[in-house]
């Protein structure tokens, strides 16, 4: 087994396993340089290079930070390390950024210039159902032809509601902490509401919410409050789920709330991205 070989297991290992990563490809090389067009290497979220390699220092600082900020927004990224003169003769600094390709500078004696393609290996964002009701079922088929791994949280006697999940838990206690982004829906019609509720309130997620009336939804909250949830964790609640699109059958109502899921997921890539420095 070649070194190639063994990289590329470590990758789908690391994917399987739902672990965030950073891969950097050189795509192209100029000169003398250390690596050669097809080095890869695996970079994690804290910044090292856990395997491959890519060359020396000459680059190394660049495609570190490229990998930081494609983890932090989820986008692709073109490096192109390169001399200070051959730099000056494009009109660009390092730095730069221009047609998708950001620019670094090249200092090693070798003077040669180095494209590496850095790519966010992200775990799928999970959608978290809660309840098997027709739009639960609804928001399962739709959210895993849209890319979401989907878990379904019912009572073992309503499992059979959905075909096709990722992973299934009996009952409504979720996972305290997982390290994809997780968005949950609560969807039990009238069938453990306040028990899911207090299992979706109880861990960090990135979006929760009730499908429901508001009324509904307002006296849940308040016999939550009476059993001690704390009132921060009930302002994260939405309530009723989904974006006002006059939805009415569980496929509108299905769309509604997943569309807002989108919204919520991009809205937050795109703080992140803003937020890099």
């Amino acid at each position: 087994m070649n070194r190639s070989t063994d990289i590329l297991e470590i990758i789908a290992t690391r994917k399987s396993a739902g672990e965030p990563f950073a891969l950097a490809t050189v795509v192209r090389t100029v000169a003398a340089t250390a690596a050669k067009a097809g080095a890869k290497a695996v970079i994690l979220p804290d910044g090292t290079i856990s395997e491959g390699w890519i060359g020396g220092g000459c680059a190394r600082a660049a495609v570190l930070k490229a990998a930081r900020d494609a983890l932090g927004d989820g986008r692709s990224r073109l490096v192109s390390v390169q001399p200070p003169d051959l730099l000056a003769g494009h009109g660009v600094e390092a730095g730069d950024e221009q047609e998708g390709v950001r620019f670094a500078k090249n200092m090693c004696p070798s003077e040669g210039t180095m494209d590496i393609f850095v790519e966010p290996v992200l775990p799928r964002p999970q959608v978290i159902i809660c309840g098997s009701s027709p739009v639960a079922v609804a928001i399962a088929d739709l959210a895993r032809r849209t890319g979401f791994s989907v878990t379904a949280c019912a009572p073992a006697a309503e499992q059979s509601a959905f075909a096709e999940v990722d992973r299934r838990i009996e009952g409504y206690a979720l996972p305290v902490e997982e390290a994809k982004a997780r968005y949950v829906v609560v969807s039990t019609q009238g069938r453990g509401d306040e028990a899911a509720l207090s299992a979706a309130l109880a861990v960090d997620v990135d979006y929760v919410a009730f499908v429901g009336s508001r009324k509904k939804a307002e006296a849940l909250k308040a016999t939550l409050v009476r059993r001690g949830v704390p009132t921060e964790r009930l302002a994260k609640l939405k309530a009723p789920a989904g974006l006002d699109l006059g939805a009415i059958t569980p496929d509108e109502i299905a769309i509604s709330i997943l569309a807002e899921i989108v919204a919520v997921r991009r809205g937050q890539q795109s703080r992140n991205a803003v937020a890099s420095p």
